[in-house]
């Protein structure tokens, strides 16, 4: 599948916004790139121009394309609750940024190899899917054959926590505890203007 394998440092430049980590060109350059990014006479972005920036920097951050990002806005809504909101938690519960979370993989793009790469089960079973929806109560593992490989134990070297998430450091596996609450998400985006373009 088609993923976007361009220069990152352009794509923070361009939403004001190091989402794919800190980023010493976006400190020093903090403007869109392209011959006219360093305009103080830009144009001021229509409320659609935002709400459609919104949404790509979404995209971009958890590498998702434009139909499989439809699909889960469309089962968010589906769902009882703020949509936004519920937005958010299905694209948290994705295998991918489960092993990202967990600390398996240092970004997304790496923890979407490994689990291409046949690297991660869930339940104990093989799942090489990337937009697997995890469930609560699942847990997610390194495969034995995998748990040595350098790529893993360097990411596990530096791994954050997250409340929603339980880790087993001896068994190399994780637990899905529930679907986080909006607080708990540290990404900065502003959801509501998703609901509001896919609204119109």
């Amino acid at each position: 599948m088609a993923r976007y394998i361009g220069p990152k440092s352009k794509i923070a430049r361009k939403f004001s916004d190091p989402i794919y980590g800190p980023d010493k060109y976006l400190e020093k350059k903090s403007y869109p790139p392209g011959q006219h990014g360093n305009n103080r006479r830009r144009r001021k972005q229509s409320e659609y121009g935002i709400q459609l920036a919104e949404k790509q920097k979404a995209k971009y951050t958890y590498g998702i394309l434009e139909r499989q990002f439809r699909n889960v806005f469309k089962k968010a809504s589906r769902k009882k609750g703020i949509t936004g909101e519920n937005l958010l938690q299905l694209i948290e519960a994705r295998l991918d940024n489960v092993v990202f979370r967990l600390g398996i993989a240092p970004t997304r793009a790496a923890a979407r190899q490994l689990v291409s790469h046949r690297h991660i089960t869930v339940n104990g079973d093989i799942v090489n899917i990337p937009s697997f929806s995890v469930r609560e109560g699942d847990v997610v593992s390194v495969r034995e054959k995998s748990k040595s490989l350098e790529a893993i134990t360097n990411a596990l070297s530096s791994r954050k926590t997250f409340s929603w998430l339980e880790w087993d450091e001896e068994k190399m596996q994780g637990k899905f505890l529930n679907y986080p609450a909006r607080e708990e998400i540290p990404e900065n985006i502003k959801e509501n203007l998703i609901v509001e373009l896919y609204s119109k």
